[in-house]
């Protein structure tokens, strides 16, 4: 599915400007172009690189004069039931996008696909070619609240009957396993998680996991089809060590008993007595929604799987570990089984966030959402999520993120009352550590007003500053069970403006503040008859989930930016400070 097709190529066009237009947009290939006249080909070395060439080139680069369409090379024989639909509008509800597929015919499966696109990627699969069809002819181009869908086939392997000798198919990647089934067969194709699995082994095993000369840990590899990698200059003299394990997640847990197997062999061969239970890895970010409320989900695993699961405490994080250890006891069918649900619950949650996270990639120009240690390891294709370099803000700075010293804002955020203490910690810990992470002075106003369900927090700082501190407390709003598990954390957020400027934040007959709304997805007040405070200041009221209130943030700081520089007196054009002769 990686192999690509560009048109409308100009005669002029050559293998060495395809080369240069792809290395200045830094897109990956993984062979060279075959040029022909007025097309060409050329294949990707991933699904990413694939969706992120015809995201950006295709309608948008000119080559010789011709903008270039880019989309999957797919031959004939493999265009049957599934499409891909890409460009869809990123707060579109799933209810939605599924009534609308299901006027074309019988939707067997649809699969959300993780991009790092604003918008999102869907691959539909549909019972008949002729639903596939006509779902392509009527969707393709259309507008979905201004934005134009794509629709395009993606190669249906069972399309074609294979034979028990068929490598790679020419133009496609043979790499990887193969599949066990199909999604027409009602099993769904396996996908290799953006998640991996990590896991920490007692550092006396590690030697009989990797075997005589790596043969065991190689076997464990090709068997469960995963890439295995042992952290064994993590932490010297540790007596644990950690591994992570990418693969599906059926390869992830088959590999983690595997590895649980070799340790009970070692440590009957080595009259180790003590028990040997399995100790997986997660982001703190998770945890919240893998207990639950009231502790139910952890509950319900340990019940259907007879396993005993501890939680490691809090107080063990810190800025540069922010993952917390979920001890699992039991035999090795219980381990197993309850450490399927445990990472099923974690890639949830992942998904999740990640979706949110791509809405609004390109929120503040130059921001490393990355490095933010929102994620382990920063996102897809992670690593080991322990960071070599401490996360931007970690020293009470914020490195800019544009031209200059950004400047210092004020956000007055509204939390549950009753989270107050969850926010500042105990002795203060939690809020002292999240202001030196962020980067932004952080203070929690004295109860007043008359709504007593809620409590103001001051937040001071620059907009990344801003950022990584709401971003925080939104999460921890979650992690805390202040919103139940399918409810999304909405808060209201205060700035204040220069009072004439508030008419440039309304709009002409309200028209900028509808817009706002329209593209934050945020509400956005100005509340009418204000009296200005002491600095001629009037508040704008945000309220929304976490993206949807800092896109709203930045777009108003914009305007006020614009404000501020047409207020600016201008030099008259040619004059110059004359200067004193000399006599």
């Amino acid at each position: 599915m990686n192999k690509l097709y560009i048109g409308n190529v100009s005669a002029e066009a050559s293998e060495e400007d395809f080369e240069t237009v792809f290395e200045q947009w830094k897109i990956p290939h993984s062979g060279p172009f075959l040029v022909k006249t007025g097309y060409a080909f050329v294949d990707c070395p991933d699904e990413k690189a694939a969706m992120k060439a015809i995201d950006i080139l295709s309608g948008k680069v000119e080559l010789h004069g011709k903008l270039i369409e880019v989309d999957y090379s797919v031959p004939k024989r493999l265009r049957s039931c599934k499409l891909q639909i890409r460009n869809i509008p990123p707060h579109m509800q799933w209810e939605v996008l599924d009534g609308m597929l299901a006027q074309y015919g019988t939707v067997e499966s649809c699969e959300q696909v993780n991009t790092d696109t604003e918008t999102a990627v869907v691959n539909v699969r549909y019972a008949a070619k002729d639903q596939a069809r006509l779902s392509m002819e009527k969707l393709n181009g259309s507008m979905m609240e201004n934005y134009a869908l794509k629709v395009s086939y993606i190669p249906d392997e069972t399309a074609v009957q294979e034979g028990p000798s068929a490598g790679g198919r020419r133009g496609f990647n043979a790499r990887g396993p193969p599949r066990s089934g199909s999604p027409g067969l009602g099993a769904r194709p396996k996908v290799q998680s953006d998640i991996p699995l990590r896991m920490l082994v007692p550092t006396q095993f590690v030697g009989a996991i990797i075997g005589k000369e790596g043969a065991t840990i190689r076997n464990i590899t090709k068997q469960t089809h995963s890439k295995i990698d042992i952290h064994r200059k993590e932490n010297a003299g540790a007596a644990e060590k950690p591994i992570t394990i990418h693969s599906t997640p059926e390869g992830c847990s088959s590999a983690c008993t595997t590895i649980m197997e070799i340790m009970q062999k070692e440590a009957v061969d080595t009259k180790f007595t003590e028990e040997i239970p399995l100790k997986i890895l997660a982001h703190n970010n998770f945890v919240g929604r893998l207990i639950g409320k009231e502790g139910r989900n952890l509950k319900k695993i340990e019940l259907d799987t007879g396993c005993k699961i501890t939680i490691s405490p809090l107080q063990d994080l810190t800025l540069y570990n922010p993952e917390r250890t979920i001890t699992l006891k039991g035999s090795i069918e219980a381990c197993s089984r309850a450490e399927e649900e445990v990472m099923k619950k974690i890639r949830e949650s992942y998904d999740s966030d990640m979706a949110a996270m791509n809405l609004q990639s390109n929120l503040i120009p130059g921001l490393n959402l990355n490095a933010l240690g929102l994620f382990p390891g920063g996102g897809p294709g992670m690593g080991p999520s322990m960071p070599s370099v401490p996360p931007p803000g970690a020293h009470g700075g914020c490195p800019s993120f544009g031209q200059g010293q950004p400047e210092s804002e004020t956000v007055h955020l509204f939390i549950p009352a009753l989270a107050v203490g969850a926010i500042i910690g105990k002795q203060g810990q939690h809020i002292k550590q999240l202001s030196h992470f962020a980067g932004a002075s952080i203070k929690i106003a004295p109860a007043e007003g008359l709504d007593p369900k809620q409590r103001m927090v001051i937040i001071v700082g620059p907009p990344e500053a801003q950022f990584k501190a709401q971003c925080r407390l939104f999460g921890k709003l979650k992690e805390e069970n202040f919103f139940g598990p399918k409810e999304e954390v909405k808060l209201e957020a205060h700035i204040k403006v220069p009072s004439f400027a508030a008419g440039r934040v309304i709009g002409k007959g309200g028209k900028t503040v509808n817009e706002l709304q329209n593209l934050t997805c945020a509400e956005v007040v100005v509340p009418r008859d204000q009296t200005p405070d002491e600095n001629d200041q009037v508040i704008v009221k945000i309220s929304g989930h976490f993206f949807a209130c800092q896109l709203a943030q930045r777009k108003i700081q914009e305007i006020l930016a614009q404000v501020r520089r047409q207020q600016q007196p201008k030099p008259s054009s040619g004059a110059q400070t004359p200067i004193p002769r000399r006599k």
